[in-house]
C-alpha cells in the first residue's frame, strides 16, 4: 500500500494532473470528446480545444485556487478565512500560483466573490448564498485541507465548509465540501467503504434535525447515486467524480471523467485527486508528471506540506 507521503504527493499531483488534463476539453459534449485512449494532455489534431493559446499541461482556476488554500494553510497553522480570501484576490489581480501567472477560466460566483472582497467584505460573507450559487468552484479545490488536517472529523467539516463561504456560501455548497473531504479522509485511512463512512459520519455528526442533516439528505442525496453528467452544478460535479472512480486505475478514473464532457477540467481535478490519494504518486503515469507545468510552483509546497506530517 502507498505510504503516507506517497498518498499526499498522489493527492495533490493527482487534482492538478486531472485538472491540467481536463482544460482542452472542457465546454464539449460528451459525444465530442476522444475516444478515452486519445485523451492527453495534447488532443488530437482535429479536435477543437477549448482555451486556445494555453500550453499543454496547464493547470486552471481549480488547480491554483487549490495551490492557494495549501498555502494559506501552512502559513497560518490553520483555516483563516481573511488570508485565504487575500490570496484569491491575488490570484485573480496577479496570477498568484498560477502557470505562467496567467489567469483564465474564472467561475461566475468566484468572479462575484472575488469582487466582493475587493469591497472589503469579509471573507466568510463574499460567498453567494442563493440556490443559484451552487456551482463547484469551492469543492474543486478543497483536498490540500484534507492532506494538510491532522485535528478532528469535526473540525474537517468545519473548516471545509468555512474555506466554501469564502465564494459559495449556500449550505448545499458547504455540504458538498465537507462529505469530499471526510470522503478523502476515510480513502486516506485505508476504509473498507470511504464513502460510505464518509456519509455516516457526517450524519452521525449533524445529527437528524440539523440544517446540514436536511441538505444532505434532500439534495445530495449520496444513497442514490445516479452516473454523473459533469456539469458545473456542485452535487453533480460530487457524483461525477463517484462515479468516475469506479473506473479503474487513476489514468481510468480521470479519462472516464473527461469522457462526461462539459466540466471536464474540474470533474477530472475532484476525482483525480481521491484517486491519487487512493493510488499514491506512482499510480500517475510518468508522462503526465514529467509533462505537469508549473512544478516550481508545486514542489516547495509539497516539501512543506510532508514535513509538517511527521
Amino acid at each position: 500500500m502507498p505510504s503516507l507521503k506517497e498518498r499526499i504527493e498522489g493527492g495533490l499531483l493527482g487534482l492538478l494532473i486531472g485538472d491540467a488534463l481536463g482544460v482542452p476539453y472542457e465546454f464539449h459534449s460528451p459525444d465530442d470528446i476522444p475516444p478515452q485512449p486519445f485523451i492527453e494532455f495534447t488532443p488530437p489534431r482535429t479536435f477543437q480545444r477549448a482555451h486556445v493559446g494555453i500550453p499543454p499541461g496547464t493547470w486552471s482556476d481549480d488547480g491554483a485556487q487549490a495551490l492557494a488554500l495549501l498555502a494559506s494553510l501552512l502559513h497560518c497553522g490553520r483555516f483563516d478565512a481573511e488570508d485565504f480570501g487575500r490570496r484569491l484576490v491575488n490570484w485573480y489581480n496577479a496570477g498568484y500560483m498560477a502557470v505562467d501567472y496567467r489567469v483564465f477560466d474564472v467561475g461566475i460566483q468566484t468572479n462575484s466573490a472575488i469582487h466582493a472582497l475587493m469591497r472589503k467584505v469579509p471573507a466568510l460573507e463574499a460567498g453567494g448564498t442563493d440556490e443559484r450559487s451552487n456551482g463547484n468552484g469551492s469543492l474543486m479545490r478543497v483536498l490540500p485541507l484534507v492532506l494538510w488536517h491532522r485535528g478532528s472529523d469535526v473540525d474537517l467539516a468545519t473548516y471545509a465548509m468555512l474555506q466554501s463561504r469564502v465564494t459559495h456560501g449556500h449550505l448545499r455548497s458547504q455540504v458538498c465540501c465537507a462529505l469530499y473531504c471526510l470522503w478523502a479522509r476515510r480513502v486516506m485511512q485505508e476504509a473498507a467503504d470511504p464513502w460510505r463512512e464518509a456519509v455516516e459520519g457526517l450524519r452521525e455528526m449533524w445529527g437528524a434535525n440539523s440544517l446540514e442533516f436536511c441538505e444532505l439528505n434532500g439534495h445530495v442525496r449520496p444513497d442514490d447515486l445516479p452516473p454523473g453528467e459533469g456539469s458545473g452544478y456542485v452535487v453533480d460535479s460530487l457524483r461525477s467524480a463517484y462515479w468516475a472512480m469506479q473506473a479503474g486505475s487513476y489514468e481510468q478514473v480521470v479519462k472516464a471523467a473527461i469522457a462526461l464532457g462539459h466540466d471536464t477540467d474540474t470533474t477530472a481535478c475532484i476525482a483525480g485527486g481521491i484517486a491519487g490519494l487512493r493510488d499514491g504518486v506512482a499510480a500517475i503515469p510518468q508522462r503526465w508528471r514529467d509533462e505537469l507545468r508549473g512544478m516550481e510552483i508545486v514542489q516547495p509546497l509539497l516539501n512543506e506540506l510532508i514535513k509538517a506530517q511527521r
